[in-house]
């Protein structure tokens, strides 16, 4: 063959393999881009999730000082927080806030039910009885304090600030309802005057009555509950809040129901007998 005509050849040959080199070229820069934007993609994610791993919810810590401690430990449950009792003097219903750390207003990290130390002090008009509580039913959490360098805010969902501002609006009818009906049966001095924001210790007394029938079980978180709202009951009726007689002696036919259906109460019932005895001495 000519030396013209392999030259020819071989640059045929090479025009030919041009289009596929260009093919290859780009198929390889294609799955390049393509793996470069999905990697991207999951970068971008990552990101998002990292972010919304530092964005905690931030509770604001209730001012709970010269509270009655069965009032202050509820505060505190309903903003969600622990707590425990630290010092001398132990957790019976009518003892007195004197202290409280973290202090009011801090805002701490929402990691499970972040625990406040109470210290207390006694109440020299009451007498301490019944089982003393020192630790919040469901356990705490360390106690994380929001920096104040980030930029996330305490917040609330539209739920739960719907739920708040019908909370508020009920207990404002209550208060508009019964505030004309209620009168001390006898004043304490130092006492804590009476929540007209709350229902009346008789009308508490008897829905605790209703609700025992629908709680027929002692689960831990029954047993809380109505712990809680005996001690109120109590407590109330020992200031001379109005109603306190009748409130308890609906409050005793309650503990003995507790005693059918839990087979606990007694202790209870022989506390809320007593605060009647005494309440009725005591009332004009």
């Amino acid at each position: 063959m000519r030396p013209g005509t392999d030259e020819q050849a071989v640059s045929a040959r090479a025009a030919a393999a041009i289009p596929r080199l260009v093919v290859i070229v780009a198929a390889g820069l294609f799955a390049s881009a393509t793996i470069t934007f999905a990697a991207g993609k999951a970068t971008s994610k990552a990101l998002q999730h990292k972010s919304v791993a530092k964005s905690p919810h931030v509770l604001v810590v209730p001012d709970v000082r010269q509270q009655v401690f069965v009032f202050a430990k509820g505060m505190l449950e309903d903003e969600g927080f622990g707590w425990h009792v630290k010092g001398a003097v132990h957790g019976y219903p009518s003892n007195i806030v004197a202290s409280q750390s973290p202090a009011p207003r801090a805002r701490i990290v929402d990691n499970g039910a972040p625990a406040v130390t109470l210290k207390l002090s006694r109440n020299p008009k009451y007498a301490e009885v019944g089982k003393a509580e020192d630790r919040s039913p469901y356990g705490a959490s360390a106690v994380r304090v929001f920096g104040r360098a980030s930029r996330v805010t305490a917040h609330r969902s539209k739920a739960s600030r719907s739920k708040a501002m019908r909370r508020v609006g009920a207990k404002a009818r209550v208060r508009r309802t019964h505030v004309s009906r209620r009168h001390p049966a006898f004043f304490v001095p130092g006492a804590p005057r009476e929540p007209l924001r709350e229902v009346a210790l008789p009308v508490r007394a008897r829905r605790l009555g209703a609700w025992l029938e629908r709680h027929r079980k002692p689960t831990t978180a029954n047993v809380r509950h109505w712990s809680y709202q005996h001690a109120w009951v109590v407590t109330g009726a020992n200031f001379g809040w109005s109603g306190g007689a009748r409130a308890l002696a609906t409050l005793i036919k309650v503990d003995r129901r507790a005693e059918h259906f839990w087979g606990i109460g007694s202790s209870s019932r022989r506390i809320a007998e007593q605060a009647l005895r005494s309440v009725r001495a005591r009332s004009r």
